[in-house]
């Protein structure tokens, strides 16, 4: 069967709505109108006002749209379909934003935080196909997850469960979940940075110097630089990128021996340098996991690359009719 489906994406800057079709072959994204995130009640009356012209200028009817899933980021609460105040949306406070597009569509609607949408899109439509038991991880700025567990969709009790970032790795390192040692102190790109400025500031301070970064830039070093400098053999890049792959690797190895994944499914930074990564995580995971469950257990770059959160927010209504 053939099914249309409405996708909203609503970031911190910018929203976007998107139409696409899902049949026994996969989904096409077909359409897409993106416009600024601003005030509540402007982002809203944008979002109604966008999918109607999605829906005129793709030549159909608001009948004929069978689900529309929400992308955001949380906190919030996907069973009564409520805002939670996100960080990056200041303003949203308690919006029952899925009532609202019942409301006004009388269509189906759900909403997930954005790390719970990309493990759906993963897993429906990218690395993850085909798999029971899945974790998804962004790796991006920061460390989200997002579970699959017997082919549904966990959440938790309160839409908090896949929140492995802020897992303790050690007692010391770089901080991310506002936890020092945290697994996304070391798997995320502001982590990657801070162990980057630790290193290059040790490099200095001995009186060496570092081509690839100035003295003076190192307060504003970047991920994506490391990662450049790393896939060029640079020794001190490949040393960072190495604590960081080793950390992330203790993380994952707590995950497979709890969960017993088929499969984990790693965004952003891992996807664009596995190379650099992979062998690394490989040799601590060989170490570190319970070998029956590593054997049975692939990890994956995303596949879904930049077009992730379209299909992320498309796949949220396909899992309503799923």
């Amino acid at each position: 069967m053939t099914k249309k489906v409405i996708g909203i994406d609503i970031g911190g800057t910018k929203t976007a709505i998107i139409y696409a079709v899902e049949d026994d072959g996969g989904i096409e994204l077909v359409d897409k109108i993106k416009f600024p995130t601003t005030t509540v009640k402007e982002t809203i009356d944008a979002i109604f006002r966008n999918i109607d012209e999605l829906i005129s200028r793709n030549g159909l009817k608001a009948s004929q749209i069978h689900a529309i899933g929400i992308s955001c980021g949380g906190p919030l609460n996907s069973t009564t379909g409520l805002i939670m105040s996100p960080p990056n949306l200041p303003g949203w406070d308690n919006i029952s934003i899925v009532d609202m597009i019942k409301k006004r569509f009388n269509i189906s609607c759900a909403i997930q935080n954005d790390a719970n949408a990309c493990a759906l899109a993963e897993w429906k439509f990218g690395a993850g196909k085909g798999t029971q038991n899945m974790a998804f991880l962004t790796f991006g700025t920061g460390l989200g997850a997002g579970l699959i567990l017997n082919g549904h969709l966990y959440s938790g009790t309160n839409d908090n469960a896949g929140e492995v970032g802020h897992i303790r790795i050690t007692e010391f390192g770089p901080v991310g979940y506002g936890k020092a040692g945290s697994l996304e102190g070391f798997g995320s790109g502001n982590g990657i940075a801070q162990l980057a400025q630790m290193k290059l500031t040790e490099k200095y301070q001995m009186g060496e110097s570092v081509s690839w970064c100035l003295s003076t830039e190192i307060p504003n070093i970047t991920a994506q630089v490391v990662a450049e400098n790393a896939q060029k053999g640079d020794k001190l890049a490949n040393e960072i990128i190495r604590i960081s792959a080793r950390n992330l690797a203790l993380g994952l190895a707590i995950l497979i021996d709890i969960l017993n994944l088929e499969c984990i499914v790693i965004g952003s930074i891992y996807a664009r340098n596995e190379n650099l990564f992979y062998p690394i995580m490989d040799e601590v995971l060989r170490q570190e996991a319970l070998p029956l469950s590593y054997q049975v257990c692939s990890i994956k770059p995303a596949k879904l690359g930049e077009s992730i959160g379209d299909y992320a927010a498309v796949s949220i209504a396909c899992n309503i009719l799923n």
